[in-house]
């Protein structure tokens, strides 16, 4: 078989200006729908760094990094070297039985990072990585219950599902993991009394909620590990889009001077090119679910310590290390969050600004002037969280800026942008806010015209 005509980029060539078709007739034909509706159908070529680039050549600034996984960016030459030198050493892969080096490699290099933490669970994603919590805090604490946060998000799978507080995402998937209690988020009270029946295995949370950008009050973390120690529930912190180095610290629970049970990465951990995430834990916990011999693979994933994706979280460490992507996004963060933030007495419909390194959530709401808080009315009356579309939609097509807001009905966008953003793209992203902000204060404006066909598009969809 010729197997040298089988040349991957020359097939993404030839068959780009199919992809809408290819997705409409053998993959979801709705998000092909949407992208249309909402004018993102460009057909991106070519990804480097924090940029990406259409099928004409334009250059976008990329604020949504994969949902967080390209926090060093797309295509680092250092990961790509990484996967190569993988591919190129006939490595023996996923024997089974035998233990993989690379993962041992990681696995320290980890730890390094969290050194009250001992062993680590290696699995692809960060939705396996709630999973195997579950199943690990109700194995070593011989609990049912999980607490976790309303307005949280911890992934789709069915566990994890039963973890995420969103009814778009619920719906017609019950009944979900019975055991599975909310709480509000920051409400230490509520918290306690869920505890406090002594039948909780694990309280999961998000340090900072991606779903809104939501913040912990200063008191909250620590107040939860608190209680978790006092009732002898094991705390659980989800860092999968807030970890390695997102928020400006490796992990964010670190502003707050937290140290989980746990703590579940992903995203980030996998370069962008090979999914992978990591359950780091205390030796007690672990050696519970690994008890002895007969139990040695009782959890576990049959790709879950591939070379690949060992390789890439090698590779995207070190990048991390050496380019201070940490530092960096700690300083760009504050910068771009002050400049946001002045722009809060400017505009009624801007609220607030909030979040920690190169997470950020900017906050929408109803305006007081009599003639934007009817058109603002319009909006929310066909369907709740829809003015931020009248933000993101032009920033796309007259900015180049690849943004998104944070949740379904919500009016908080959030920004996720590669950690290697520089000077530049900050100056990009202020102006591109300033210019699209003001448009929409004014009424009528080409902003609110694009408002009356979304509101048109709502409102055919729920006839």
């Amino acid at each position: 078989m010729p197997y040298s005509n089988l040349d991957v980029s020359e097939m993404f060539a030839d068959r780009q200006s199919q992809r809408s078709s290819l997705h409409a007739r053998h993959l979801n034909e709705q998000l092909v729908r949407v992208l249309k509706t909402i004018g993102y159908d460009v057909g991106f070529q070519k990804g480097q760094g924090q940029y990406l680039f259409d099928r004409d050549g334009a250059r976008y600034l990329d604020l949504l990094s994969g949902f967080g996984v390209f926090a060093i960016g797309r295509n680092h030459p250092a990961l790509r070297q990484a996967l190569k030198s993988v591919l190129d050493s006939d490595l023996p892969n996923l024997v089974q039985l035998d233990v993989s080096t690379l993962a041992g490699v990681l696995a320290e290099r980890l730890l390094k990072y969290v050194p009250y933490l001992d062993k680590v669970f290696f699995a692809n994603s960060g939705a396996e990585c709630v999973e195997a919590a579950i199943k690990f805090a109700r194995s070593a604490t011989g609990r049912p219950g999980i607490v976790y946060c309303a307005h949280a998000y911890h992934g789709l799978t069915y566990g994890a599902l039963s973890l995420t507080d969103d009814p778009n995402f619920r719906g017609g998937f019950q009944p979900l993991l019975p055991g599975c209690t909310s709480i509000p988020f920051n409400d230490l009270a509520a918290l306690e009394q869920a505890l406090s029946s002594r039948e909780v295995a694990a309280f999961i949370v998000e340090p900072i909620q991606g779903k809104g950008v939501n913040m912990p009050t200063d008191e909250f973390l620590p107040g939860a590990a608190a209680l978790c120690r006092k009732y002898g529930t094991l705390m659980v912190a989800d860092e999968i889009q807030t970890g390695m180095g997102r928020t400006g610290r490796f992990l964010a629970v670190e502003h707050w001077n937290v140290e989980p049970d746990m703590v579940l990465i992903s995203k980030a951990l996998s370069g962008g090119h090979v999914p992978v995430g990591a359950l780091l834990t205390r030796k007690a916990i672990f050696d519970k679910i690994f008890s002895q011999m007969d139990r040695a693979v009782v959890h576990g994933s049959t790709f879950a310590k591939n070379d690949l994706a060992m390789a890439a979280g090698i590779a995207t460490l070190e990048v991390l290390k050496s380019e201070k992507l940490i530092e960096a996004a700690a300083k760009r963060g504050a910068e771009l969050r002050l400049a946001l933030t002045r722009m809060v007495p400017g505009y009624e419909l801007l609220k607030e600004v909030r979040g920690k390194g190169l997470m950020i959530g900017l906050e929408f709401g109803s305006p007081k002037s009599l003639r934007l808080k009817a058109s603002w009315n319009v909006l929310e009356t066909a369907n709740k969280g829809l003015f931020c579309q009248l933000i993101t939609v032009p920033l796309f097509k007259d900015h180049k800026i690849l943004t998104q807001v944070s949740g379904h009905g919500s009016h908080t966008i959030k920004l996720l942008p590669p950690l290697t953003i520089t000077e530049e793209d900050c100056r990009w992203i202020e102006t591109a806010f300033d210019q699209v902000i003001a448009s929409s204060h004014k009424v009528p404006g080409a902003i609110w015209s694009l408002g009356k066909t979304l509101v048109d598009n709502a409102v055919r969809r729920s006839a």
